[in-house]
């Protein structure tokens, strides 16, 4: 018997039971029978609360249907792939796969201008004729693309560059409001598009609980909702209040003839659809149903920036067609931004991971459109100076997209002169320097504000390509004091230290530490490009190793001061010269470079040899080989080929070695790259007339 028989004679749907019998009394056909039940309740409550906002049972009810069926579930092993326990998350995953879109997820043009909409309905009356629009709110979130296999949901993904998105299926199946399951005569294939987002009570609320127990609040209730759709943990997911509408079909096996249809077909099959949507409009009524919202904004419970203007006519959407970035048959008109005026109360400069610093004006508290702000950013110093702002001056404030607040003008002045910039870094003491409007930390390796940025860096591809060390590792490492100081702290974690990580297990640590082993032999161009001196990427690195050959050479020149030298180096010029100076005397970095010594860190000189029997061949090395990688990459670029850290169109081979991860394969596969191991590598040398090897 299926679900759906069930539903009309389902005892837990209007007067669920108080308590149940014991889980070990019932026999495996009766425990399936009841969490097929309960499993047909537990969607159609979850429906009544977070798509029709009409609860028929109170929580402690809900609760007790959840945790019977996740008794049935545990005590059989009978968990359905979209059973309503999946909502509450699951095993984390090491990274998202990006996956291919069943139909583009494209932008959309817009405009606040009342002109530019009515000219797009003149270009679209003329391309198709007469036309009637369906109007919809902007909602203010994160596209996601929603696939359906017989009424199961099967996929959904982040929108990405529009072509490509994040899976994030496990992620997608915990937002109480979006079935796993379609009601209804539902089609064969279902592919939908909707808009994530956080609702602003909820957002509110949730706030709250992260100040009360010790933690940073979400900027706003965006923010809060893109970072959460791409957590790795789908139980942290769970525990956070997403919602969602739908509001597109990109795929069906059973397609509507026009887009109000779909929208009207989307409540039976349990798909939730925003109650301010309107149908049958010309483009007055489009521009009245604009303004109408735009009023309505504040009492609405999810942030909205605007309206979509879309055609009715779906064969008439295909006539209109796309450009390579936007739909032709749809249109957003925005809303104006928000504004008001306050007085600055003070000036305060946050440094980024970069090292960039952001004046930040905090301000005398105002409401904006409903939201009280206090505090915006002023982006850098050139913007301070060009408005002649300061402490006490009185500003006007735009919400940009109903979002982020930033000054827009001073409207008048109570104090002399401009903000300046201290002379050092508030976080580190280094020096300030200055890059036309923006000013930069020199503090470099040991500023604290720039640690995280700096690690991540020095083991991504353009730096030692450390694997396992990535911005979710790297914050891991931060929260548990394995990291606190510098980059030399990755050579401090000692196996028990991984050990008694969440997540982490022998195979894993084991990994990870062959990698930074394999890390204290890099090349000369690799390691300093990993240094993150300000503008010295891989190309200028290379440079700078090819004129001095081994670092010692380079910080004596630089420690020094000796620019004219260093401007003698190919791209290098006085600003490069400068901050390459800066970087080398600045006695934080020294000290950071000296724990790196100490640690066994130790860069290969560089030599330019005439051997050319891998000219143009570029070679890519991952997992562990018979010998530090860093000798396989040393042998390939002495015998004239290249041996790079990422995978790419140019590369010609991708050499695996044990417990290698599956990025590289994967942008392998991309690229029509062949993977080959460590015996078809050797092959490769001798081929082309090469005997050596690593060891040997």
């Amino acid at each position: 018997m299926s679900e759906a028989d069930l539903a009309g004679d389902n005892p837990y749907v209007e007067n669920p039971p108080t308590d149940f019998e014991p889980v070990e009394e019932l026999s495996e056909e009766r425990a399936r029978e009841q969490a097929a039940r309960l499993r047909e309740a537990i969607r159609y409550h979850d429906r009544r609360y977070y798509v029709e906002a009409d609860p028929v049972i109170p929580d402690r009810t809900y609760d007790a249907l959840l945790s019977r069926l996740q008794d049935l579930e545990a005590a059989f092993d009978i968990q359905t792939e979209d059973s309503p326990t999946r909502r509450v998350g699951g095993e984390p995953v090491d990274h998202f796969e990006t996956v291919e879109h069943v139909a583009p997820m494209l932008s959309i043009d817009s405009s606040g201008d009342e002109q530019d909409v009515r000219e797009f309905d003149r270009r679209t009356r003329r391309a198709v004729g007469d036309v009637s629009y369906v109007c919809e709110p902007k909602f203010d979130g994160v596209s996601l693309e929603v696939i359906y296999e017989d009424g199961h949901l099967v996929r959904a993904a982040t929108r990405g560059d529009g072509y490509e998105g994040d899976d994030v299926t496990r992620n997608a199946r915990t937002i109480r409001a979006l079935p796993q399951r379609l009601r209804g005569d539902y089609p064969d294939y279902l592919a939908v598009r909707g808009e994530v987002y956080m609702p602003k009570s909820a957002f509110q609320a949730y706030n709250k609980e992260r100040v009360e127990r010790g933690d940073e609040p979400f900027a706003n209730p965006r923010n809060a909702t893109a970072g959460t759709i791409r957590q790795q943990d789908p139980t942290v997911v769970a525990e956070r209040p997403l919602s969602i509408y739908v509001f597109d079909v990109l795929e069906s096996s059973d397609p509507w003839e026009t887009h109000s249809a779909a929208l009207s077909a989307f409540p039976g099959l349990g798909l939730p659809l925003n109650d301010r949507v309107e149908t049958d409009c010309d483009v007055d009524g489009a521009i009245d149903y604009r303004d109408r919202l735009m009023d309505e904004r504040d009492d609405l419970d999810y942030e909205i920036d605007g309206v979509v203007v879309k055609v009715d006519d779906v064969a008439a959407q295909a006539d209109l067609g796309a450009t390579a970035r936007a739909y032709r048959w749809a249109y957003a008109y925005k809303f104006p931004a928000r504004t008001e005026v306050t007085t600055v109360a003070d000036i305060a400069v946050q440094v980024g991971r970069t090292g960039r610093l952001t004046p930040v004006a905090l301000l005398e508290p105002v409401d904006v459109g409903g939201v009280t702000v206090s505090r915006a950013s002023l982006h850098n110093p050139g913007e301070i100076e060009e408005m002649q702002l300061n402490v006490g001056d009185e500003v006007r404030l735009e919400r940009a997209g109903d979002v982020i607040p930033y000054v827009d003008e001073v409207v008048e002045k109570h104090s002399e002169g401009h903000f300046e910039l201290p002379e050092t870094c508030p976080v580190c003491d280094s020096a300030i320097e200055r890059d036309g409007p923006m000013a930069f930390c020199t503090g470099g390796l040991g500023c604290p504000a720039q640690l995280k940025r700096s690690v991540e860096h020095y083991a991504s591809d353009t730096g030692l390509d450390v694997e396992g060390v990535g911005a979710e590792t790297v914050e891991t490492f931060v929260a548990a004091g394995l990291v606190t100081d510098s980059i030399a702290d990755l050579y401090d974690i000692e196996r028990e230290d991984l050990l008694e990580l969440e997540g982490w297990g022998e195979t894993s640590a084991d990994n990870l530490l062959s990698e930074l082993e394999d890390s204290k032999s890099p090349s000369l161009p690799d390691f300093l490009s990993a240094l993150g001196i300000q503008k010295v990427g891989p190309e200028t690195a290379r440079a700078l190793a090819e004129e001095f050959g081994s670092l010692e050479a380079l910080r004596e020149t630089a420690e020094a001061g000796d620019e004219e030298r260093l401007r003698s180096v190919p791209d290098v010029g006085p600003i490069v010269a400068g901050t390459i100076v800066d970087f080398f005397q600045s006695e934080v970095n020294e000290r950071v470079l000296d724990r790196l010594a100490d640690a066994g860190v130790e860069p290969r000189p560089y030599e330019v040899e005439a051997a050319d029997e891998l000219d143009g061949l570029t070679f890519v090395f991952t997992g562990t080989l018979s010998a530090p990688r860093s000798e396989f990459q040393d042998l390939v670029e002495r015998h004239g080929g290249s041996a790079t850290s990422s995978v790419s169109g140019n590369t010609d081979y991708l050499v695996v070695g044990e417990n290698a991860g599956q990025s590289k394969r994967d942008d392998a596969d991309a690229n029509d790259v062949p993977t080959i191991d460590e015996e078809a590598f050797r092959e490769v040398l001798e081929s082309n007339g090469v005997d050596e090897w690593p060891g040997e």
